[in-house]
């Protein structure tokens, strides 16, 4: 059945979620523009990769900035570098952080890291959570939004409470901003407040901002310099890697300014989907423009439901379903520019057929 959603998703005109289709044309749209003449980076110099760092670093209020290839690389690398400066080999961070539960091991089996676990995995870590543990690290990563809760965030107070806490108690404090643009509608903080509670930031550029891919990891100049030389031994200097570059300026400059439209769409639809009976969203009021959806019923139930929905209101909702606790099911949606494109007709009709679930 799995498949059959999958297929019915990709078939249809509007979707929910994202910015839309990640095909051939979202190199094109962000090449349109470049002059044929502009030189490549090679091996990680010139200045299309380093006018692009340093106008991300000035962005995020940071000394310095470092292009990579990829999110994983950049934030091992970054751990790496500050258990080495601490001579510590453990770090922190929650549950289902992103290295814990998607990275096979990496930080593990590449860095001899061992990671202590924050928390328990349904709610976000705490300062009391990091004030227990059980023996001392050298840092603590924390992303906002969490995404694997729905994208739940700590208050900006309690950010503060964490940051001076590890602060005074020499732990350097990590951010993995994946979805770092999309917080700052709920927080009422610019990019420069919320990255100055850390000691190195990570943020990437395919999530809200919609580029083909590549990541910046951002600090100090010692640390970005440190870092330049775990890039290289990672194998992250590609002889080239403008069009990663180009395309995340260019789709930087067009959407970091929709964040807080994003949210807003997010939270309007949110509403909706809460409406439902049988459904809810995770949070109940989004925190940032993405939520997870659950529904009171298995995927066997759901699947054939959202099938019939995609194939007659041309509208995706979601290509999958993860099985939950309790035999229940859900999905999770990014709101982007995609959402601007459903016509009001076609939403109410989904919305419809989802309140008519029995």
């Amino acid at each position: 059945m799995n498949n059959v959603l999958k297929d019915s998703f990709k078939k249809t005109t509007y979707k929910l979620s994202q910015h839309g289709p990640r095909n051939a044309s979202v190199l094109q749209d962000a090449f349109q523009s470049v002059d044929g003449s502009l030189e490549s980076d090679i091996y990680g110099e010139g200045a299309v990769i380093e006018n692009f760092e340093s106008k991300i670093a000035e962005f995020l209020g940071e000394e310095t900035a470092v292009f990579f290839p990829s999110g994983t690389m950049a934030q091992q690398i970054a751990l790496r570098i500050w258990a080495d400066r601490k001579d510590n080999k453990k770090i922190a961070y929650h549950p289902l952080s992103h290295l814990e539960i998607h990275e096979q091991d990496g930080l593990k089996e590449l860095q001899s890291i061992e990671p202590l676990l924050l928390g328990t995995a349904e709610r976000l870590l705490t300062i009391d959570d990091i004030r227990n543990l059980s023996e001392p690290v050298a840092c603590i990563l924390i992303e906002l939004p969490q995404r694997e809760i729905g994208g739940q965030l700590p208050t900006f107070a309690e950010l503060e409470e964490i940051s001076q806490y590890c602060h005074d108690n020499g732990i350097k404090i990590h951010l993995d901003g994946a979805r770092l643009w999309e917080v700052t509608p709920y927080y009422n903080k610019s990019e420069k407040e919320i990255c100055a509670l850390f000691d190195s930031v990570y943020v990437s550029f395919y999530k809200g901002i919609g580029g083909i891919a590549g990541a910046i990891l951002a600090g100090s100049a010692d640390f970005t310099d440190e870092a330049r030389v775990w890039k290289r031994r990672y194998g992250g200097d590609l002889i080239s890697l403008y069009p990663y570059i180009l395309s995340a300026d260019f789709y930087f400059d067009k959407r970091i300014g929709k964040m807080g439209q994003y949210y807003e769409a997010a939270k309007e639809l949110a509403q909706r989907f809460n409406a439902c009976n049988g459904v809810s969203t995770v949070p109940e009021v989004p925190v940032s423009n993405m939520f997870h959806v659950h529904f009171q019923k298995s995927a066997e139930v759901i699947e054939p439901v959202l099938a019939k929905i995609h194939a007659e209101t041309g509208v995706g909702c979601s290509g999958y379903l993860q099985t939950k606790p309790g035999d229940t099911c859900g999905f999770e949606l990014s709101i982007g520019d995609a959402i601007a494109e459903v016509p009001t007709e076609k939403l109410d009709q989904v919305f419809e057929m989802l309140g008519a679930i029995k």
